[in-house]
């Protein structure tokens, strides 16, 4: 493992990996170690990249380095009574790993949480960056403020990206308020067809519920909940729009629940299937025996499942979607691609990307 801590230290083990035929591996608190193939590389640890730049409470701006702690990153615009754009979380618990998650770990793998439902995801927030390439080139993109139109829109090619097209070293990420007041609201006893249909009810109603999921089993009983996030008066108000559902008192254990697929047993495989939402009920109906909660209104599922991983991938096709194996043993995932196979078309294209940021492949692992 190497751990450069500038951009030149980076850009010349880059050049030298290139000249050499060397494959790098870039890890940041690596609790996403678990996800992909075992892979032989020389590691580079990103986490000497840390440190915050410039932050501007003022103009919801934060300017970060890429290896700093997912913790401290949230720590610090807490206490500016502000959070993140998105909706990140760490998948330590997850995958039991005993690091914590990196900021530039979180933007690289597209992470978020429940909260994705009304805020977006990490590329949605992602302004600009900075990275070097697999040509072992230092370069920048988006800039400092929300409005940039110029030019290629490169942050939301890198964010989601899994450290594939060039290696990031800064972020400049967008920030908002926090909320005064979380509620969550429950209703109870309903299958995943019903669940789905009254979270869709609810998005369609003016209540601006921020997140929305199904547990099958929480403790002892099928729940269905949304989140309601604001001033005290505002959530008040919003959730007397929703006369169906009821408050719960442990709305928070519930969204951490959620967001760790908690609940579902974890000795099977476990996926992450990305689905539209009304095709969710079918696509659980699809894999009998399998255990599994819905997020995102049913746009998330995450399955824990001993079925072959080519049923529970046609069953994320049928539904619209696509499966994404995130927590196995390693000969499961030595032998099944974590990520959803393409299309031929898009992954010709795909290809054709990343060869423009790598040509030679330095970044290519066969992870994925």
């Amino acid at each position: 493992m190497i751990r450069p801590d500038s951009i030149d230290a980076l850009c010349s083990t880059v050049a030298h990996a290139r000249a050499t035929g060397t494959k790098l591996g870039l890890r940041g608190g690596g609790t996403k170690d678990a996800i992909g193939a075992p892979c032989e590389a020389q590691i580079v640890d990103m986490r000497g990249f840390a440190g915050v730049v410039d932050y501007d409470p003022p103009e919801l701006v934060l300017t970060v380095r890429t290896g700093t702690p997912l913790a401290e990153v949230e720590a610090l615009v807490a206490s500016e009574g502000q959070m993140l754009a998105f909706d990140p979380f760490d998948h330590g618990a997850m995958l039991g790993s005993d690091g914590g998650a990196t900021i530039g770990g979180v933007v690289a793998a597209g992470v978020a949480g429940p909260a994705r439902l009304s805020r977006g995801g990490a590329r949605d927030h992602l302004l600009g960056f900075t990275a070097v390439s697999g040509r072992g080139e230092r370069f920048v993109a988006g800039a400092k403020v929300v409005k940039n139109v110029t030019g290629y829109d490169l942050p939301k090619l890198m964010a989601g990206s899994w450290g594939r097209l060039a290696a990031l070293t800064e972020l400049t990420l967008k920030v908002l308020p926090a909320p005064r007041t979380r509620l969550t609201l429950a209703m109870r006893g309903l299958d995943a067809t019903g669940a789905v249909a009254a979270m869709a009810r609810a998005l369609g109603s003016a209540a601006e519920v921020t997140a929305a999921a199904h547990l099958p089993d929480w403790h002892g009983e099928a729940v269905t909940a949304l989140r309601l996030d604001g001033f005290a008066e505002s959530v008040a108000a919003r959730a007397a729009m929703l006369p169906e559902f009821e408050a719960l008192e442990d709305g928070d254990a519930l969204w951490l629940a959620v967001r760790g697929a908690v609940p579902l047993p974890r000795e099977w495989p476990l996926w992450r299937l990305s689905v539209a939402p009304c095709k969710a009920p079918g696509a659980v109906a699809a894999l009998p025996g399998a255990e599994w909660l819905l997020d995102w209104a049913g746009g998330l599922i995450w399955l824990a499942s001993n079925a072959d991983p080519a049923v529970v991938r046609a069953a994320a096709e049928a539904a619209g979607g696509h499966a994404t194996l995130v927590r196995a043993s390693e000969a499961v995932r030595a032998s099944i691609p974590a990520l959803h196979p393409q299309p031929a078309a898009l992954a010709a294209i795909e290809a054709r990307v990343r060869r423009a940021f790598d040509p030679d492949g330095v970044f290519d692992t066969g992870r994925f």
